[in-house]
């Protein structure tokens, strides 16, 4: 709650303790002392609100919302009022509400400037830009000063980025505000830079580059000035778009010559060069060459510019700047990409790069500029070039280990610049087996001698030598990846944990360690090394389908419960947060911002990982709580699912994920490319869709139920055929997306993704296990019952046989599943650990696909049951017990026995695991061939440990789950 201002009413002294205890948390002491000074002051609006925030944030909605309500209806213009009213609606998320609070104070005091900005800020909250457009000119004609005028300029010119229709932003919109703004500068009233920006955009908006040059130059230009170089920055953008380049050439020369660093302009000097060169511009025999100075036109002049920009740092006493000598490489780039000989006059790469390496070898940057440019050395020069640059490192004698080691951290980041590019280069990947354990070795004593230079380091600082630590990682992985060796993997593992015990802080130790643990399918040490790495806002999105890719897919549910939900508060405080973000714009004058403010809330919107988090959260409270601790109707309806609506924006998703934040030193042809990222995307749409029609198919089951007791009224068949008419269609797109995900599947199945790009979805094992297909299978069989509730049990021999050969193809199809479940998850094998994590993940698919037959079978029990009762009705009637038992109602029972027997196998085998696992001593275990120290054993046996009691964990989770789906079985009976 706010501070409160300087008492004078005495009802704030009143209303004091109030605030009080909702500031401190304390809701119930809130509404008491609310209750008392109600019984003594019954119009005293504001304690009647309070006390509405106090049941509100103790889980009273409704009584909070009939309370605000009686509140609000008497239309109040006293300030605390209004303002707790405020609080109250943003806190239920109706922030549509506060408008019309404001609407009724203005009209009711129609000269506050108060209320006018408060109603101002509503609409902004939630996006009515008409009416802030109005509420900005209103408020404006009662004080007239300027930044309510923009406002309203403003609000127009975010009619015109909304709008579904272009030509009525070119053609009405923007010109308006062009009008508007053209007024005010006309009258020389423009005060603030702010408002320079936004006539600035919009013409830039309009495409009116020319006029947006004149105002930039200008007098008006001169107030730009919150940004360094904010007008030349502009002034480079505008010559861009109107392709003037002898301007964007002069003024990037003129401001390169007074900070020869700035790579911004290095670029666009390259580019306008270019542009001039392919034009054959050649400058005016007299004047000056345009309005911004001298035009560089040839290859020569570029030349010539760039080495005195050299020559000046070569003559500086001072440590030289990068820029110049990015410039020369950047230079002879582009020159070879035109096959131009004159590069050749600005040197030998090889020699240039050289030259780079001894100049800034010893700043961690060196190894990102030099990389960029890797592709100008000839492959052949590849190890010329490493060898070269090991000359210029000093390292001291090699010691017993016959390893030359640097004597401080500048040698050593030299070192490591070097090995760095020897990896980029493919140095290492070219090396056998024993090349490779030899380098890890190497990499190994680098790491444990660099230890000595960061002992004085904090917690939060990392070590010198963390690189050399990632980098014998890699080279592991290299291995594992290569032999299929596990017990690379283990030692991967066991050093990890090793580097994270040095340098508790280090992101890309947690990354690599979050990858490899989820790839051998242990997710309990995952939830906290993510935990740890302190995802913030927009991360959640970036990263976070590191986490939930595995939660629920590896057998541990709750902590899946948990990732999902770290997720999906963020976006669901997106919407609040970008509104403050909007409103403070508006209020700063940071009008810029706006646009991308919309932008970044839409994108975080249409997020791929949004859509997938929110689907796959209630498939997942659906297999935990359905039939558990409620029937699957209560679970649908309390999760507001919507089975008719799909509420994924399929044609505007964003993939949103940050696919390079692990760090990686791979050749150009080992890294992620743009197919990559095409085919990952595909993949996870593809999944998502699949993933989604289940879970709206799932959420119509229930629909499809209907009470015994009017079950023969021609309107309840009818209200029913309604409801299933949403099943049929659904079932056929999913069908037909199994379809697309078989050809996809096929198509990409040699094609593996690098190991450091995206995690592949679930969708190949869904497929090899038969989970969708059985899921399918299952689905279809509510749509038969319905034709034979239809059809009555007289009439339907032929559907029943098709019944039955479903519930005998789905006992074989989930048998076949149990199958592929069996096996060890963890075993040791001539003193090896192996693990089968695909096991687990089999095991997982059973279990959702067995939750679906459940729930399919319920439904069937509910549709059986009447006609059975009906049956033996008849019979009574007859009296004549030679009546043949219809095949559809035996059939039912032979399904729910062999689904019971399932369940018993799958608990046997998971008790079996349980017990094997327990029985294992990994302590016992020495890695075949593998030297290790005892510290490096100790970490690799931790690691081990964490799997083994991860996978004890995912087993307990599973059959915790499928016991309880024991007790569903038994109200199946019909």
């Amino acid at each position: 709650m706010a501070a409160r201002g300087h008492v004078q009413d005495p009802n704030d002294r009143r209303l004091r303790p109030i605030y009080d205890y909702l500031d401190n948390g304390n809701n119930k002491m809130a509404i008491q002392q609310a209750d008392k000074l109600l019984k003594k002051h019954r119009d005293l609006h504001c304690a009647k609100v309070l006390k509405a925030i106090g049941l509100q944030r103790t889980g009273k909605q409704d009584e909070a919302f009939t309370l605000a309500q009686e509140v609000a209806s008497l239309e109040p213009t006293d300030d605390n009022s209004l303002q707790a009213l405020t609080i109250l609606y943003r806190e239920m998320h109706r922030p549509e509400l506060v408008t019309k609070l404001y609407e009724a104070a203005v009209r009711k005091v129609p000269t506050s400037e108060e209320y006018h900005s408060h109603l101002f800020m509503a609409y902004a909250r939630i996006g009515e830009y008409k009416k802030m457009q109005q509420a900005g000119m209103a408020l404006y004609k009662i004080v007239p000063k300027n930044p309510y005028y923009f406002w309203s300029v403003m609000s127009l010119v975010m009619q015109a980025v909304s709008a579904q229709d272009e030509k009525l932003s070119q053609t009405m919109f923007l010109p308006l505000a062009e009008r508007m703004v053209e007024k005010m500068v006309k009258e020389e009233k423009i005060e603030a830079e702010a408002e320079v920006q936004l006539y600035f955009m919009i013409l830039e908006r309009l495409g009116k580059y020319v006029e947006a040059l004149e105002v930039v130059r200008g007098q008006l230009g001169e107030k730009l000035t919150s940004e360094l170089q904010s007008r030349e920055n502009k002034c480079m953008l505008l010559y861009s778009q109107l392709k003037r380049w002898p301007e964007c050439n002069a003024l990037s020369c003129k401001l390169l010559l007074k900070n020869p660093d700035d790579w911004q302009f290095y670029l666009s000097y390259f580019d306008s060069l270019f542009h001039l060169i392919d034009q054959s511009w050649t400058p005016p025999e007299e004047g000056a060459h345009c309005p911004e100075g001298e035009v560089h036109c040839s290859v020569s002049q570029a030349i010539s510019f760039v080495e005195d920009r050299l020559a000046a740092e070569e003559t500086k006493e001072s440590r030289p700047l990068r820029g110049p000598y990015l410039a020369r490489l950047e230079l002879i780039r582009r020159l070879r990409q035109r096959s131009c000989p004159k590069e050749q006059q600005l040197g030998e790469p090889l020699e240039l790069m050289f030259q780079y390496f001894v100049k800034f070898g010893d700043k961690p940057c060196c190894i990102t500029d030099l990389k960029v440019f890797l592709d100008l050395l000839i492959p052949d020069q590849n190890v010329q070039f490493i060898n070269r640059l090991m000359e210029a490192v000093p390292l001291g004698t090699a010691g017993e280990d016959d390893v030359a080691l640097p004597g401080d951290t500048r040698a050593l980041q030299r070192h490591l610049c070097v090995a760095q590019l020897g990896r980029c280069l493919g140095l290492h990947h070219a090396l056998d087996t024993d090349g490779k354990l030899a380098l890890i070795r190497e990499l190994k004593i680098h790491y444990h001698h660099g230890l000595q230079f960061g002992k004085s380091c904090l917690k939060t600082e990392l070590q010198h030598s963390d690189m050399y630590c990632l980098m014998a990682a890699h080279v592991y992985i290299d291995l594992w990846m290569e032999t299929g060796k596990e017990h690379m993997l283990w030692q991967c593992l066991g050093l990890l944990e090793e580097g994270l015990s040095h340098s508790p802080s280090n992101a890309q130790f947690k990354l690599l360690l979050l990858l490899l643990f989820c790839r051998l399918g242990a997710f309990e040490p995952v939830v906290d090394l993510y935990s740890s790495l302190d995802a913030k806002h927009v991360q959640h999105d970036t990263i976070g389908y590191l986490l939930t890719r595995y939660a629920e897919s590896l057998g541990q549910f709750a902590a899946a419960s948990q990732s999902c939900n770290f997720s999906l508060r963020f976006f669901h405080s997106n919407q609040k947060d970008t509104s403050e973000y909007i409103i403070q714009a508006y209020k700063y004058g940071a009008f810029e911002k706006i646009p991308e403010f919309i932008a970044f809330r839409n994108r975080l919107n249409n997020s791929l990982h949004f859509a997938q988090v929110r689907t796959e959260r209630m498939l997942l409270d659906l297999y935990l709580e359905a039939d558990i601790s409620s029937s699957l109707e209560e679970s649908v309806k309390s999760m507001s699912l919507c089975p008719e609506e799909d509420d994924i924006p399929w044609d505007n998703i964003r993939d949103n994920r940050d696919l390079t934040v692990f760090v990686s030193w791979n050749p150009k042809d080992r890294e992620l490319n743009e197919e990559h990222r095409q085919r990952s995307l595909e993949e996870e749409t593809l999944w998502l869709k699949i993933r989604s029609l289940t879970l709206r198919l799932v959420g119509c089951l229930f629909g499809l139920s209907h009470p015994p007791s009017v079950r023969n009224s021609e309107k309840t068949e009818n209200g029913v055929a309604a409801k299933s008419s949403n099943f049929q269609p659904l079932l056929s797109q999913l069908e037909s997306t199994l379809s697309q995900a078989a050809q996809f599947t096929e198509k990409h199945l040699q094609h593996q993704y690098p190991f450091l790009g995206p995690p592949s979805t679930r969708l190949a094992q869904a497929l090899a296990t038969g989970s969708c297909q059985c899921q399918f299978s299952a689905l279809q069989l509510p749509i038969h019952l319905h034709e034979l509730e239809a059809a009555g049990l007289d009439q339907s021999t032929e559907l029943q046989s098709q019944i039955l050969n479903l519930f005998k193809s789905l006992t074989v199809q989930l048998q076949d599943m149990l199958n592929k479940c069996k096996g060890d998850l963890m075993e040791v094998k001539d003193n090896q650990c192996k693990t089968q994590p695909s096991l687990l993940e089999n095991l997982v698919f059973f279990v959702e696909t067995m939750c679906v037959v459940l729930w399919v079978s319920n439904y069937c029990g509910s549709t059986l049951r009447p006609l059975k009762s009906s049956l033996q009705k008849k019979k009574k009637k007859k009296k004549d017990a030679s009546v043949v038992t219809p095949v559809v109602l035996s059939g039912f029972q032979e399904f729910t026995s062999s689904l019971q027997s399932l369940l018993s196998q799958v608990l046997e085998y998971i008790k079996g695991q349980e017990s094997s696992l327990m029985a294992l001593k990994l302590e016992t275990l020495s890695l075949e061939g593998v030297t290790q120290t005892e510290v490096e054993a100790t970490f690799t046996k931790t690691a081990m440990d964490k799997v083994q009691s991860s996978y004890l964990r995912s087993l307990q989770e599973v059959g915790d789950l499928l016991r309880k789906r024991v007790d569903t079985l038994k109200s199946l009976k019909i």
